[in-house]
């Protein structure tokens, strides 16, 4: 290679560390930064590939410094791909297996499909954000005979969610957010077990000071009662990767997926999934809870994957 080439391909791969060294040290700084920082910390596992070109370019220029550079950024990006939040097993004898569905519905087109799922999967407890008027009717009408308890936000476009019910139901006022979250507490088997749906804004250039807004509604109400065990589902519209959610998590909430072994399965957007995307449709469990499976569904109409998962509510509570 001529010494302008060698030049040009260091350059090349400064550019492509410089871009990665940005998202990796808000990680580090436990930050989740300015735009577009929040939205690139949602893919933080795909910045391997301009890792990994970013090396190739270095090699090619004999840019060794950069390659020293590149292999602590690949080490570090590895390290922050492992799964985040604690894992203990509960204490206790097992009370009652409940089966959760949670499922964005993108302004209710995924609802007929949801209803195939549903009836399918036979869940207990079923999360279902951006379900506006017509979504809300054809699961009520389809699939609500199995469903008699519901508690619902009840508006247009994404605004609209509903949670479905085999357990008798209590409403709560939920937690305020620009989307529906509406919560409840149910009663499974004579054990009472606080239910919120999670649907915060994204982090969409201009609106990051409101999608923090809203999660940090989110983990104060995971915050505000330790001992009643706790389901909080649904699009958190953000990742691990997040320290916003990461503030949910350390409430000592524990992400029922990665209990049951699907880490890092992408959930959206379902055209490029599972090859590429972010996880960000979640169910968090207080340590209450053991969970025995987790699955991603397609569900046809709508951009994100459901995530159906299995746990365990125990009588004792688990180590903290």
């Amino acid at each position: 290679m001529t010494k302008q080439g060698g030049r040009f391909a260091s350059w090349c791969a400064g550019l492509l560390f410089a871009g990665v060294s940005v998202v990796v040290g808000c990680r580090i700084a436990d930050s989740d930064g300015i735009t577009p920082v929040p939205q690139l910390l949602a893919f933080l596992p795909w910045l391997l590939v301009p890792t990994g070109l970013g090396l190739a370019f270095t090699l090619r220029g004999r840019w060794w410094t950069g390659a020293v550079w590149g292999v602590a950024l690949l080490g570090l990006l590895a390290w922050y791909i492992e799964p985040y939040g604690r894992v203990s097993a509960p204490a206790g004898r097992a009370a009652a297996g409940i089966r959760v569905l949670t499922s964005n519905v993108q302004f209710g087109r995924g609802a007929p499909a949801l209803v195939t799922v549903i009836r399918r999967e036979r869940p207990d407890i079923v999360f279902v954000e951006e379900c506006e008027y017509t979504c809300q009717s054809t699961l009520e009408r389809e699939a609500g005979g199995n469903y008699p308890y519901r508690q619902a936000v009840r508006a247009g476009g994404s605004e609209g969610s509903l949670i479905l019910s085999r357990y008798a139901l209590r409403g709560t006022a939920g937690v305020r957010g620009t989307m529906g979250m509406p919560g409840a507490v149910a009663d499974v088997r004579g054990h009472a077990v606080r239910l919120q749906l999670a649907h915060p804004m994204p982090p969409l250039p201009g609106q990051v000071a409101l999608w923090h807004r809203e999660l940090a509604r989110l983990r104060a109400f995971a915050a505000a009662d330790r001992t009643t065990p706790t389901v909080l589902a649904g699009d958190f519209n953000a990742s691990q990767d997040h320290a916003a959610f990461r503030r949910v998590i350390d409430t000592g909430l524990r992400d029922a997926a990665r209990l049951s072994g699907a880490e890092r399965d992408p959930s959206w957007p379902s055209r490029t999934t599972p090859v590429l995307g972010a996880q960000i449709d979640h169910v968090l469990v207080s340590p209450d809870f053991s969970a025995t499976g987790a699955r991603f569904l397609a569900v046809a109409g709508t951009d994100h994957r459901a995530l159906l998962v299995d746990v365990t509510l125990h009588d004792g509570r688990g180590a903290h």
